[in-house]
C-alpha cells in the first residue's frame, strides 16, 4: 500500500508558485524509504511512497509527480524496466528519474542511464549529495514545465484565432488527426509526427494579424487585402520562432500554402522544395475545408472532396503521391486509428472518435 507524507516548509527557491514539488520514492524496503524521507525532510517537498512498481504506476496516473527516486533492483519489474515503461509514455516521459543502487559496477550505471534514468547514485548515500542532486533535477523539471505552459498559451491563442469564425470550430483538431494519420502511413519518425500534431493547431496562428474585415470577407479580396492575407504564414513563423521546442513546426507553418508547381506563397517553393510536413498538412487542410460547412458552401462528401484534390493534382498544384496515400488512408479505416503506433497517441484516438461522430458524412 502506498504511503504519503507531506512535510511543511518554505516555498522552494526554484519555484515562484506555492505548490510543493512532489517526489515519489519507489523501494520495496521500508528502511530505505525512511532513510530517503529523512534526508529530504528539511526541504519543502511533498513525498509519496510506493513499495512496488504497479503502486508507483497507479500514483503517477493519479498525481502530478515532479521526480521519481527508485532502486535499480526491485521485485517484479526492475528499475530499468520501470524507467523504460515510463519514458515510453508521452504523458510521463518528462518526469525525471533518480536511480539508486548498492551494486558497484559501471555496467549498472550504463544500464540505468540507457533505460531512461536521468541521474544515478551509488549507495551509501550522502544526504547533502542527495539533496543537491534532487534540487538540480527539480529545477530542470520546473524549466520544462514553464516551457510547456508557454506552449499551452500559444495553443490557446491558436484556438482563439480558430474560434473567430464559427465555421472553423474543430478545424485544428481535425488537422492534427489527419496530419498524424497520414504521417504514420508514410512511416514518418516520431518527431515529425509530433510536428504535424502541433502544426495542426499552430499552422494558422499568424491569422491573428489579419483583420476580421479581411478574414471574414464574403466577396473576393482586393490585391491589397490578399497581400495581408498571404502574410499570415510569415507572421505565424515569427510568433513561434522564439520557442526552440517548436523548431520542427516552423517549416510547416511557413510553407503550408506553397504549391507543387511553385505557384504558392510566401516563397514560391516547388515540388520537394516544399517541406514534407507542409505538404502533408496542406492536403489535410484542403480536405477538411471541403468536407465541412463554410459560409460560402455546403459540406462536400469525401468522394467529391477527393475529386477536387485529384483535379488539383492534374493542374500541378498538389503532391500526387500524398493525395493518393491520403485517399487510400481515408477509404481504408477512417484515419488509421487501428495502427499499433496509436497506442502512444491515445489523445489522438479520442480526437478521431470525436471527429467521426460529428462529421456530416459517414466514412467509407
Amino acid at each position: 500500500m502506498a504511503a504519503v507524507s507531506v512535510p511543511t516548509g518554505a516555498v522552494a527557491p526554484w519555484d515562484d508558485s506555492t505548490t510543493q514539488p512532489t517526489i515519489l520514492i519507489l523501494d520495496q524496503m521500508d528502511v530505505n524509504r525512511r532513510l530517503l524521507r529523512g534526508m529530504l525532510k528539511s526541504e519543502p517537498f511533498r513525498i509519496l511512497e510506493a513499495r512496488r512498481a504497479h503502486e508507483a504506476m497507479s500514483l503517477v496516473a493519479r498525481e502530478k509527480v515532479d521526480l521519481i527516486i527508485l532502486d535499480l533492483m526491485m521485485p517484479g519489474m526492475s528499475g530499468p524496466e520501470f524507467c523504460r515503461t515510463l519514458k515510453a509514455d508521452r504523458k510521463t516521459q518528462l518526469i525525471p528519474i533518480l536511480m539508486l543502487t548498492s551494486v558497484q559496477g559501471v555496467e549498472n550505471e550504463v544500464a540505468g542511464i540507457a533505460s531512461g534514468a536521468d541521474e544515478f547514485l551509488i549507495k551509501p548515500l550522502h544526504p547533502t549529495v542527495v539533496r543537491t542532486r534532487v534540487r538540480a533535477m527539480l529545477r530542470n523539471k520546473a524549466a520544462i514545465d514553464s516551457l510547456e505552459e508557454a506552449e499551452s498559451i500559444l495553443f490557446a491563442l491558436a484556438q482563439a484565432v480558430e474560434h473567430r469564425d464559427k465555421y472553423t470550430a474543430g478545424h485544428c483538431q481535425r488537422l492534427a488527426w489527419y496530419g498524424v494519420s497520414l504521417g504514420m502511413k508514410l512511416g514518418l519518425p516520431r518527431q515529425q509526427l509530433l510536428a504535424l500534431h502541433r502544426g495542426g493547431f499552430l499552422h494558422d496562428i499568424g491569422k491573428i494579424a489579419v483583420p476580421d474585415a479581411i478574414l471574414h470577407k464574403k466577396g473576393c479580396l482586393t490585391e491589397e487585402e490578399w497581400v495581408v492575407m498571404r502574410s499570415h504564414p510569415i507572421k505565424g513563423e515569427e510568433i513561434c520562432r522564439p520557442m526552440k521546442s517548436l523548431a520542427g513546426v516552423l517549416p510547416l507553418i511557413r510553407s503550408h500554402h506553397e504549391r507543387w508547381d511553385g505557384g504558392g506563397y510566401p516563397d514560391g517553393l516547388r515540388a520537394r522544395e516544399i517541406p514534407l510536413s507542409a505538404r502533408v498538412l496542406q492536403i489535410a487542410d484542403i480536405y477538411d475545408a471541403l468536407t465541412t460547412v463554410r459560409p460560402y458552401k455546403d459540406a462536400f462528401t469525401p468522394e467529391s472532396a477527393f475529386g477536387v484534390l485529384e483535379e488539383e493534382v492534374s493542374r500541378g498544384w498538389r503532391d500526387p503521391e500524398l493525395v493518393a496515400a491520403f485517399k487510400q488512408l481515408r477509404s481504408k479505416d477512417g484515419g488509421g486509428s487501428q495502427d499499433p503506433m496509436f497506442l502512444d497517441w491515445q489523445q489522438l484516438t479520442v480526437m478521431g472518435q470525436s471527429i467521426a461522430s460529428t462529421q456530416p458524412f459517414a466514412r467509407s
